[in-house]
């Protein structure tokens, strides 16, 4: 089999760094208490991307947008990471707060998600609204609050994503300051 068409981390190719926001959508949790968003960051730059920057906001739709808009116009990320406020609780807002910024949805990661989640906790995953797509040239990626739906989104999905030298392709390659690399 040729090895080339096998998906995988290419670990001849060159590893190029995002720049990686994290949002937590939380009423309640604090810097201390911010299991999720911590375990975001930790593992993203255990991956060698770059903490952009990282916050915590009410599950209040302007909230969430009002951040989210703040750090595209800032120029300074490629992609954001929120966590929190997709299941079916009164106060889950995240995918009303950002569904409407999409410039294009990507349908394909809940259904990446859910894969990998109901290996985790079986049907449980129907219970998470899990969602992602693109804000201008931004990559937003929604995860649950969970630290365990977190772990399996980021170690199961977003860490092969967003690595560069992931084959057949990856997100990195379509980030308007790296995409000159892949050319």
């Amino acid at each position: 089999m040729d090895r080339s068409a096998v998906p995988g981390i290419d670990e001849g190719g060159i590893f190029h760094p995002l720049r990686i926001a994290v949002l937590t959508v939380s009423d309640t949790r604090t810097g201390e208490t911010d299991t999720s968003g911590g375990l975001l960051a930790e593992r993203l730059t255990a991956a060698g991307h770059d903490l952009a920057a990282k916050a915590i906001v009410g599950d209040e739709i302007d909230a969430i947008r009002t951040q989210v808009r703040a750090w595209i116009a800032q120029g300074q990320v490629d992609v954001i990471l929120t966590t929190g406020g997709t299941g079916f609780a009164p106060r889950d807002l995240t995918p009303e707060a950002v569904r409407p910024l999409f410039r294009r949805e990507m349908e394909g990661f809940s259904s990446v998600f859910h894969q990998v989640s109901l290996g985790t906790v079986g049907v449980a995953t129907l219970q998470s609204r899990a969602c992602a797509g693109q804000i201008e040239d931004v990559f937003l990626f929604c995860l649950p609050g969970s630290t365990g739906a977190c772990r399996d989104g980021w170690d199961r999905v977003l860490a092969f994503a967003l690595d560069s030298r992931y084959r057949p392709c990856s997100f990195a390659e379509q980030v308007p300051r790296l995409r000159h690399l892949f050319e």
